[in-house]
């Protein structure tokens, strides 16, 4: 982590695990079986776990093989976000949580590219790794305790069931053909 990380992290610390708790537990009521909420709800939890795996991983092929999938979920999640929910929030009055969301969403993209280059071993990595992490979970955290709240509260139905097919759509087109 660079020193500007550092200190940006020690000014603003990140919400606590509790924080974030609540958040999850605010958007699964809000939720329903197989809509687009729901959907993204499993991708962020699919992203968490991945995570833990790229962290168990004990040699450098098995980190990097891992890695690789984690990128590949991360990258469907964004485009498919991108294409689906942030236009739809840009629509109903959160122009300014749908930039901020991209560009969190680009910095991390960004970020995971400069991970590949790290020694898979080395505590470069684990703190690129982390600070990763620690980015993905503060976005997940604004997406699932207001963003996406509103989105729900402020879309029909039929907007509604467009995100879905759009979100479907996008994932489906980044992950075609990439094992899970």
């Amino acid at each position: 982590m660079s020193i500007l990380d550092k200190a940006i992290a020690a000014i603003t610390p990140p919400e606590s695990d509790e924080d974030r708790a609540e958040a999850r537990a605010k958007a699964e009521r809000a939720a329903t079986p197989g809509d687009w909420l729901s959907r993204i709800i499993d991708d962020h939890r699919g992203i968490e776990a991945q995570f833990a795996a790229v962290k168990a991983a004990t040699t450098p092929d098995a980190r990097k093989s891992a890695q690789d999938k984690l990128g590949m979920l991360l990258t469907a999640h964004a485009i498919a976000e991108e294409a689906a929910l942030y236009p739809a929030m840009a629509a109903h009055h959160q122009v300014g949580h749908a930039e901020l969301a991209h560009q969190e969403q680009a910095a991390a993209k960004m970020e995971m590219g400069l991970l590949e280059r790290l020694d898979p071993l080395s505590e470069d990595y684990r703190d690129k790794l982390e600070h990763i992490e620690g980015a993905v979970a503060h976005h997940v955290y604004s997406e699932e305790g207001t963003w996406f709240l509103d989105l729900i509260e402020s879309v029909p139905p039929a907007e509604q069931a467009m995100i879905q097919t759009r979100y479907q759509q996008e994932y489906a087109r980044y992950a075609k053909g990439m094992t899970a």
